[in-house]
C-alpha cells in the first residue's frame, strides 16, 4: 500500500477479509452443536474486531497517538504499515510484512488452520462411526480444534495487535478451556472408561514434546 492510498476507511476490505477468514474457518470447523456455534461465534467476533481496526478505523492508534507520537516521532502513525505495532515499536527497519513478528504470525495462523482442518477430518470420521476421536491431532492433544482457534488468534495478535483484541484474547482462551473441560465431562459420562484411558495418556491442550518428536533426545 502506497503513501497516497487511503490507509483506513476501507470498509469493503473489512467485510471481505472478515467473510473470507470466517468462511474458511467454517469450512474446516463445521459447527453442529450449540457449543460449537458459541465457540465459532466468539472466534468470528475476534476476526471482525481485528479487521475493523486493520482496514476500517484504527482505534488503538488513535487511543495511543499521544504516547506513540512522543516516543516515535519519525513514524507516520496514520499509515497502514504503522498498524504493525510490534514491528514499529521494536524498530525493525524493514518492510513490516516481512518482519519477524509478521513471519511468526503467518506460521501461527497457517498452522492453526492446518490443525483445524486435520482435526475436523478425524472428528468427522469418529462421529460417523460413533467412536472416540483418538488419531491424528487427537493422538497428541484432546482439544486440537480449540488449540487451533487460539493459535490463529495469537498469530493475528502478533501481526496486528489492538486494544480490543488484546482484551478479547484471554477471555476467549478461558472460554475455550472451559468448553473443553465441559465437553470432557459429557464424553466421559457417555463412554466412561474408554475416555478415562485416553485422557490419561493424552494431554488436553499442550502436547508432550516426545509425542511430537519421538526421536527427541535419543542417541544417534
Amino acid at each position: 500500500m502506497t503513501d497516497t492510498a487511503p490507509a483506513y476507511g476501507l470498509w469493503s476490505l473489512v467485510i471481505i477479509n472478515s467473510l473470507v477468514f470466517i468462511i474458511f474457518a467454517f469450512s474446516f470447523f463445521k459447527p453442529q452443536t450449540k457449543r460449537d456455534w458459541r465457540s465459532f461465534s466468539a472466534f468470528s467476533a475476534f476476526l471482525v474486531a481485528l479487521f475493523t481496526e486493520m482496514y476500517g478505523f484504527p482505534l488503538t492508534i488513535y487511543f495511543l497517538s499521544g504516547w506513540l507520537q512522543s516516543n516515535y516521532p519519525e513514524v507516520n502513525w496514520l499509515s497502514h504499515d504503522a498498524g504493525h505495532l510490534l514491528e514499529m515499536l521494536f524498530g525493525w527497519r524493514a518492510n513490516p510484512h516481512w518482519g519477524p513478528f509478521h513471519v511468526a504470525s503467518m506460521l501461527f495462523i497457517g498452522g492453526g488452520f492446518w490443525l483445524l482442518a486435520s482435526a475436523w477430518k478425524v472428528l468427522y470420521a469418529a462421529q460417523q462411526t460413533r467412536t472416540l476421536a483418538t488419531s491424528g491431532p487427537y493422538a497428541k492433544i484432546r482439544h486440537p480444534q480449540y488449540v487451533a482457534f487460539i493459535m490463529i488468534m495469537f498469530g493475528f495478535l502478533l501481526q496486528w495487535p489492538t486494544i480490543l483484541t488484546l482484551l478479547m484474547f484471554p477471555v476467549l482462551v478461558y472460554m475455550y478451556v472451559r468448553l473443553g473441560r465441559r465437553e470432557e465431562q459429557e464424553v466421559a459420562a457417555e463412554v466412561g472408561e474408554a475416555y478415562a484411558r485416553y485422557a490419561m495418556v493424552t494431554p488436553a491442550f499442550f502436547p508432550h514434546m516426545r509425542k511430537l518428536w519421538p526421536n527427541l533426545g535419543s542417541k544417534g
